[in-house]
Formats: structure tokens, C-alpha cells, sequence
């Protein structure tokens, strides 16, 4: 079984159960998902991206029967990768709580297993006439055995005033920090996020921080691998960062991927190294990743194992079942020296003789391209000496495509604004804007520009943004296609 979680941070694209299926057996420390609800199918869809409509007609197709054995399929990979010492904390709403807890959680993880019926209670102000208002959700608290990690302590929560004359605590006592906090119970009381919120980005069922900081504090320490299934606007993978937990995050929408990335990228001062799996890679941008780097990577997408040595390996950079790699990033074709050289390295592995005698690759050259020279040369090899060496293009381990052309411009209104007008030739998902890029605090230790979005997610490529000083400016939009390929744009102006 394939194993895609190094020990980078990652955000998915793609459906969790094709993604669980080739994760590892009991990897993940704690797992929070909070799934698409089974309500109105007319108000589910929420960034409207082609991989999300897709999913959720699919879903749809058979009512709430249907609705559950989707969703049990997936709880039933979590429970397989979850750790023994494992939590998973499931998110929903009256609508299948009780099929989800009778014919999922039950069965998969055991009613002996079941730990809390978290409410978390908001108030949202709606009201009925009808049947009393709905202001909570439930969240489903269930372990992998009775052997867990759960602290507490690391979340309390304040007392009520109430509570502090109840108990009879002395004037002041309001003051100490051991008697005004006491252990959370099973009710959250957490508000939802207001539309003026700092931490709002559009997401319309984004959840609060503190409402994942009190989960992941609670089932987690530092350094455990948190996973979410479903990761929307990234939430999750925000408040993993910021209390030093690893990550993956899964999302079939590309745009719910980007903007948590964006949120990642820009949050705080604390951005964190984290990669992004997706269906299609522009071969521009690897042909510039450094050398280290990309054979590591490349090697991985092929199966294989990457040599951990940058120096003195031989020409050998990694190998798959024992037999030797070398992976050329270079953006020249390989040439007929190069395979002459490979084949020096790989006459010295042990299985070399094996390998010829059985008709099998005595090694593997990953490259962009060969010269018509490099592909005689790897045929006569064979048909003169019966060694095989065979030759692997990028291009057929993973999917590349042309990255989308961007465009940007802009005007002057009426009240002395700035409208930006961002346009493309591709179908674009999403467009994000930094409209202070290059500027010291957006630069990474080696100086080059860091994208810091302050607009993370955006569908009509059209801003109007107020400068708050003159000088010199550079905005930068962003912009993320149906394929996930990105290009970033800069226009430069000056404001007297």
C-alpha cells in the first residue's frame, strides 16, 4: 500500500476515500471532519467548482440510505489509518446525527468506544413559530480504543459569574486563574462567526477557531498528525499550525484547496512549509524547483525510495525494489553520455546480474526529455546485451499542463479609488490579491517576494482597493484554474 504522508504538511485535492485508500495503517493521531450535511441538497454547494458539483449530485442520488453508505465508507478508512491511541470527532447536524451515530459510528468504532456528545451551541438568531429554534450542532467524540490521549487541562474554560458566588469563592477569586477556570464539559458554548469577524473569509459554513482549538488541544500533542477529510476553507489545518501539530487536508474543490493555502500562507508570521498534491503540475515550475528537491519528490510520485545523501551518491539519487533511479531535472534532453554513465552505476548493484538474467530494468532514468541518441542508445543496450534501462518522462508520472495566462489592469473611480480588473484565456476558480507584494514584512529570509494574500478568495477577478500612503505599489493577483494550475500577475503604481 502506497504511503502518502511524508513528513510535510499537505492539502489534497481529491476524493478522501481514493486519498485514504493509499494512506498507511494507523498514521493519523486524530482526525476532525465535519462532512457535508444531509440537508437541502439546493443549498449544499458552496465554492461551485466542477469537483464539488460532481460529488455532491453523486451523493445525492439515492436519499439518506445512500447518504450514509457514502459516508461510511469514508469513517471506515478513518478508523483503518486512525492510530490505536487515536480520536476522531465526527461534525453534524439534526438532519442524519442519529443515523451517522446508530449506522456508522457504532458499528465502525464501537458502542464501547463512544466518549461525548459534544453540542456545540451558538446562537444564530433565527427563530421559528413552528418547533423551538435550532442553535446547536452535534460533534461525535469516539476513540480507536480505551487507551487515548485526552487533556482537559490544556482547555479549560471560564466560570460564570453564577458559578463564582454558587461556590463561595472570597472577593478577588474572580482574579485567580485556578478558581475563575474549570475542565470543559460536553457543551460548547462557542459563537458562530460574525460577518465582520477577522478571521471571516467568505466560507458560509466556516467554523470558529476556538471551537477546533479546543478539540485539537484536547486530542492531540504537539507534533501529532491531525487529518480533515473535508477541510473547506482550511480551518483545521490553520489552527494545527498555529499550535505546532502536522497536517493533511483533503478537499475535493479546488478552490476550498487554494484558499487553504492562502489562509496558511498568510496567517500571522507563522507560515509553516506545506505541500500541495493535485491532479496537474506545470512543467515550468518544476524545472525550477531545486535539483534536491525535485528528484525527492519525483522519485516519491514513482514509487520509489529518494537517497537521503545530496552528495557522493554515485549517480544513484533513489531506488524502486532495490534497483537504482537517477533522475535528471535538466531543461535540455538527455543525451546518449548520460545513459552511459547510469549504466555504470547500475552495473555495481547487486541485483544488476539478477535483473538481466529475469529480463527485468537493471535501473530507471526519470527526465523531461531524451535525445534520439539517449533512446538508440537504451536499445541497443538491450538488444546486444539484454540490459534493460528504462527510461521514465516526468510527464508520464505525473499530469502537466500549460499554466493559464493572466492579465491585469487598472482604473481610477469616480472617488479616487483603484478598481483592478484581473482576466485570463482559462477558466478560472479562483482569483486571491496581495496588494502590498514585495514589500519587506511579505519577504521570505532569502528576500525574494512572498505572495500574502489579503483577499484569499475571489470569483470575479474585479477589486476596487484604497491605498493608505502614496509611493510606490505592487498588487499581484493570483489566479487558480480548473486544472489547479496557478500564475501570479504584478502590476506596478505609483500614487502621489
Amino acid at each position: 500500500m502506497e504511503v502518502i504522508f511524508s513528513n510535510k504538511n499537505k492539502l489534497i485535492l481529491g476524493d478522501c476515500l481514493a486519498v485514504m485508500n493509499k494512506m498507511k495503517d494507523e498514521s493519523i493521531d486524530l482526525i476532525y471532519l465535519d462532512p457535508p450535511f444531509f440537508s437541502n441538497r439546493n443549498y449544499e454547494a458552496i465554492w461551485g467548482d466542477e469537483g464539488e458539483v460532481r460529488s455532491f449530485e453523486d451523493r445525492w442520488s439515492g436519499g439518506i440510505d445512500y447518504y450514509i453508505k457514502w459516508l461510511y465508507e469514508r469513517v471506515e478508512q478513518m478508523h483503518r489509518i486512525l492510530k490505536p491511541t487515536g480520536s476522531i470527532y465526527l461534525h453534524c447536524d439534526w438532519h442524519a446525527d442519529a443515523y451517522i451515530r446508530v449506522y456508522i459510528l457504532d458499528k465502525i468504532f464501537g458502542r464501547n468506544n463512544f466518549r461525548n456528545e459534544i453540542i456545540w451551541r451558538y446562537s444564530s438568531g433565527g427563530a421559528s413559530k413552528k418547533f423551538y429554534s435550532r442553535n446547536h450542532d452535534n460533534i461525535y467524540f469516539y476513540t480507536k480504543s480505551n487507551k487515548y490521549h485526552f487533556s482537559p487541562n490544556e482547555v479549560k474554560v471560564a466560570r460564570t459569574e453564577k458559578s463564582l458566588i454558587r461556590s463561595k469563592n472570597p472577593i478577588g477569586a474572580r482574579y485567580d486563574k485556578e478558581n475563575v477556570l474549570k475542565l470543559p464539559e460536553d457543551i460548547f458554548d462557542i459563537q458562530i462567526l460574525n460577518p465582520m469577524a477577522k478571521e471571516r473569509i467568505g466560507y458560509p459554513t466556516q467554523k470558529p477557531f476556538a471551537l477546533l482549538e479546543r478539540i485539537i488541544k484536547a486530542s492531540s500533542n504537539e507534533g501529532d498528525i491531525i487529518l480533515d477529510p473535508f477541510m473547506g476553507g482550511g480551518t483545521t489545518m490553520v489552527v494545527a499550525n498555529r499550535t505546532e501539530r502536522n497536517y493533511i487536508g483533503i478537499d475535493q474543490s479546488i478552490a476550498a484547496v487554494d484558499v487553504s493555502a492562502n489562509r496558511l500562507r498568510s496567517d500571522a508570521g507563522i507560515f509553516k512549509d506545506f505541500e500541495i498534491e493535485k491532479h496537474f503540475y506545470a512543467e515550468e515550475d518544476l524545472k525550477e524547483m531545486l535539483p534536491f528537491e525535485f528528484e525527492k519528490w519525483i522519485i516519491e510520485k514513482f514509487g520509489g525510495k529518494p537517497n537521503t545523501k545530496q552528495t557522493g551518491d554515485k549517480g544513484i539519487d533513489g531506488t524502486k525494489d532495490g534497483v537504482p533511479i537517477q533522475v535528471k531535472r535538466w531543461k535540455n534532453k538527455i543525451g546518449k553520455v548520460e545513459i552511459q554513465k547510469f549504466l555504470g552505476a547500475c552495473h555495481s548493484n547487486r541485483l544488476y546480474d539478477g535483473r538481466i538474467k529475469d529480463k527485468l530494468p537493471v535501473g530507471y532514468f526519470i527526465a523531461f526529455e531524451f535525445t534520439k541518441e539517449a533512446v538508440g542508445e537504451l536499445a541497443r543496450l538491450e538488444r546486444e546485451n539484454g540490459i534493460i534501462i528504462e527510461k521514465v518522462l516526468v510527464s508520464e508520472i505525473v499530469s502537466m499542463a500549460r499554466k493559464p495566462v493572466v492579465h491585469i489592469k487598472y482604473e481610477i473611480t469616480d472617488d479616487g479609488k483603484y478598481r483592478f480588473i484581473a482576466t485570463s484565456d482559462s477558466k478560472i476558480i479562483n482569483f486571491s490579491w496581495d496588494f502590498e507584494y514585495g514589500v519587506a514584512a511579505h519577504k521570505h529570509p532569502d528576500d525574494t517576494a512572498k505572495f500574502n494574500p489579503s483577499v484569499l478568495y475571489d470569483k470575479t477577478g474585479v477589486r476596487i482597493h484604497n491605498f493608505s500612503k502614496n509611493g510606490e505599489h505592487n498588487v499581484a493577483v493570483k489566479v487558480v484554474d480548473e486544472k489547479y494550475l496557478e500564475n501570479i500577475k504584478v502590476c506596478s503604481i505609483s500614487i502621489l
